[in-house]
């Protein structure tokens, strides 16, 4: 582009050389006015546009009411009574008397084994026991002869003292013979093996035609396994700090030592949100585990419907403190601030605050605030991401939570 013009020596107009650039048209500068009016809202300046409302949010006072504390720990389940099933005679199997897995009743028939063998002894026996008898019988008589006639001095006094022991001898055998009679008659009840308990027993190790051997030390052959389901043991381990816890509320006298008393558990199962089985304490252990520091803890549970098993594991709440007030708010209130807590109050300016909360434990659905609120603040529990600290919100009252109102005893 060339400068303004100027006039030469000559008369002639001269242009001197200027940097380059564009001069807006005309039409240009009246298009961007124009525009400029119209996004100011008939031409006022834009520093004069409303301010968007305060982001709406809800709040809820925190719920009052009694609470005590319950410690979790993870159990595992075992049998109260647990069998394994032995034949305490050897010998052929005949038949097996149970459906694998089934619920069996204390009698019922299970195995039975080939009781011929036993039932020839009991025959030997009980002969042998009728030749006893006899000959007790002809001692008795051999001795009333011998009375008789020592009193005419027919025999002597001698005779008289060896029938006596005769008879005695008659009498042992007798004993002897109704013995072996009674062991052969127990062989062959034996021979027909049953549940010595109830409970659900397991699959049959021996199945028909195969050899057992019996025997009343524990060296025969695994029948199988019963196991007792109601009621049915916990046992978990408690950390050290929670005994040294416990032992002081019981020395202040605010709860009772489950050594003495029978403190309540509810057991939550596997893929469960809350407890669905109950019991109570039965059994602490002498000592701590010199290993992992625990005490070994065992708890009875109600399982009438036989849906626990043996083996199965478990979360176990334990009474942890005596009844105090607390203050209970939603857990989705609950935010996260680096290392600490915090939940967002809604000033009496409606401007949002910060506030840090110690936490307690979940209590039906709520979350106990040991410290940091007070009955009457205005807490956010929805629409806390649009929420800014020192920023203004549009606070709107929320349905009471579910275990009491806001603010109110129960």
């Amino acid at each position: 582009m060339r400068g303004p013009g100027m006039s030469g020596p000559d008369g002639s107009e001269q242009f001197v050389k200027t940097h380059d650039f564009v001069r807006p048209r005309p039409y240009a500068i009246a298009g961007l006015l124009a525009a400029a009016f119209a996004l100011t809202g008939c031409g006022q300046p834009a520093s004069q546009a409303s301010a968007p409302p305060p982001p709406p949010v809800t709040v809820a006072q925190p719920v009052k009411r009694t609470v005590t504390d319950w410690d979790e720990f993870t159990g595992r389940f075992e049998a109260v009574e647990e069998v394994q099933v032995r034949p305490r005679v050897g010998g052929f199997v005949n038949s097996v008397e149970f459906q694998d897995g089934a619920i069996v009743h204390q009698g019922d028939l299970l195995y039975v084994i080939d009781p011929r063998p036993f039932e020839a002894v009991a025959e030997q026996a009980d002969g042998q026991l009728s030749d006893a008898r006899a000959k007790v019988e002809l001692a008795k008589r051999e001795l009333d002869r011998g009375l008789n006639l020592v009193q005419t001095s027919a025999v002597s006094e001698q005779v008289v003292d060896q029938r006596r022991q005769a008879l005695q001898a008659a009498h042992a055998a007798e004993v002897q013979a109704a013995g072996a009679l009674k062991a052969a008659k127990l062989n062959i009840e034996f021979t027909h093996v049953t549940a010595p308990l109830t409970g659900r027993v397991s699959r049959h190790l021996v199945s028909p035609g195969n050899l057992v051997q019996g025997s009343d030390t524990g060296t025969s052959t695994l029948l199988t396994s019963i196991v007792a389901l109601d009621p049915i043991y916990v046992y978990f381990d408690m950390d050290e700090a929670t005994f040294i816890k416990y032992s002081k509320l019981w020395f202040e006298g605010k709860r009772p030592s489950s050594r003495d008393t029978a403190n309540p558990v509810q057991v939550t199962l596997a893929g469960e949100t809350k407890p669905s089985h109950e019991g109570t304490i039965n059994f602490l252990d002498n000592r701590l585990d010199v290993s992992t520091g625990t005490l070994r803890s065992r708890a009875v549970i109600k399982n009438t419907d036989l849906s626990i098993l043996p083996g199965q594991f478990g979360r176990v709440r334990l009474i942890g403190s005596a009844p105090y007030e607390a203050l209970l708010i939603p857990d989705v209130a609950v935010a996260t601030d680096q290392s600490r807590k915090i939940v967002f109050v809604v000033k009496p300016d409606d401007t949002v605050e910060a506030r840090p909360v110690v936490l307690g434990p979940i209590d039906d659905g709520l979350r106990v605030i040991r410290e940091g609120l007070k009955a009457d603040d205005r807490i956010i529990v929805n629409g806390i991401q649009r929420a800014r600290v020192g920023a203004k919100v549009t606070p709107s009252p929320a349905p009471a939570p579910a275990g009491g109102k806001p603010g109110d005893k129960s």
